[in-house]
């Protein structure tokens, strides 16, 4: 008894006396299934190229993508989400590498297909910046500015290459409007009535994306805030999730996931198809700069930084500590 009285029925902290009653109570659990790796893979190197902004995480070559494969299949990883990065001198206006069947992210699926089948989900992002010699995701009109409906030609023609080339599933990533239901329907029409669409559906036009642009090469000029969505808006996300599900989504996704946990809330409230939410490269950058600094205990920080992605409502995360934190659970 205390003496400011008795209170039996109010005292939370009986439920965290001890880690095994804390582990009993939790109501999050990070599973490794909950888990996607995104990976880099990068044409004409011979050994991996260090991304100097997200230590840790290289460009892949071929041989250690298909390596990185396998070590987040034993780990229990999901899957695995491939971003290529073709030859300078490849890249032109259209985005060539990104529909020949020989550009380097075609090749990478195949790769990843041989060595792991069916056993490890492939999913290959379906974009043009990596691609063209402007870095935008889209094609250009004579004005400068991306064309909506002649860029969602190349995206059909990409999800045919795609599927060809062993994708599970495609993530459509360009934020262009009608192209979860061009996508899919190219899909349908070529035979790949199986392949998933993640659709990007809420895209933040972020400051976060920094070390992306190191790792993919871009060759952006300017910014993409006529296509991605406003940091400010809620209401628009939402009203992406509605035409996405009605083009045909199969998956929905939020991105980044820190930064817009109220997002990713509101969209898993309302929708019965499954929720992604990827934690960007400048969400792992900025956990790794202030552990090497000693300002936090970085594999505390990771954990909690998925689980509150997971609490928020997310049933898959896109993180580049995928097998790592599969392989602690």
């Amino acid at each position: 008894m205390t003496a400011y009285g008795s209170f039996p029925g109010s005292r939370p902290r009986r439920l965290r006396t001890t880690p095994a009653m804390r582990r009993m109570v939790a109501e999050t659990r990070l599973h490794p299934a909950d888990l996607i790796l995104p990976a880099f893979v990068r044409e004409g190197i011979d050994a991996p190229v260090p991304i100097d902004s997200m230590p840790g995480v290289v460009q892949h070559t071929r041989d250690t993508l298909k390596k990185a494969a396998v070590e987040a299949l034993e780990a229990g990883v999901s899957g695995i989400m491939l971003f290529g990065v073709p030859e300078e001198s490849k890249k032109d206006a259209l985005g060539t590498p990104g529909t020949d069947p020989d550009g380097i992210l075609q090749v990478a699926l195949r790769d990843v297909r041989a060595e792991v089948g069916d056993d490890l989900i492939v999913m290959s992002d379906l974009c043009l910046d990596e691609t063209t010699e402007h870095g935008h995701c889209g094609v250009l009109d004579s004005e400068g500015r991306v064309d909506n409906d002649a860029t969602l030609e190349r995206y059909a023609e990409m999800a045919q290459v795609q599927a060809d080339a062993g994708a599970h599933v495609v993530g459509p990533s360009g934020m262009m409007d009608g192209q979860v239901g061009v996508i899919r329907d190219a899909l349908d029409q070529t035979g790949y009535e199986d392949v998933s669409v993640l659709a990007y559906t809420a895209k933040y036009s972020s400051a976060f994306y920094g070390p992306f642009r190191e790792a993919v090469g871009s060759s952006l000029k300017g910014d993409r805030k006529t296509y991605q969505q406003d940091p400010a808006n809620v209401r628009e996300s939402l009203r992406e999730l509605a035409l996405d599900l009605e083009e045909g989504a199969d998956m929905v996704m939020v991105k980044p996931a820190g930064p817009y946990l109220d997002v990713l809330a509101k969209v898993a409230e309302r929708v019965d198809v499954p929720v992604a939410a990827y934690q960007i490269s400048g969400e792992y950058a900025m956990i790794q700069a202030a552990a090497e600094r000693g300002w936090i205990d970085r594999d505390k920080a990771i954990m909690e930084s998925l689980t509150g992605i997971k609490r928020a409502g997310a049933n898959m995360i896109l993180t580049y500590w995928a097998t790592e934190v599969a392989r602690q659970l």
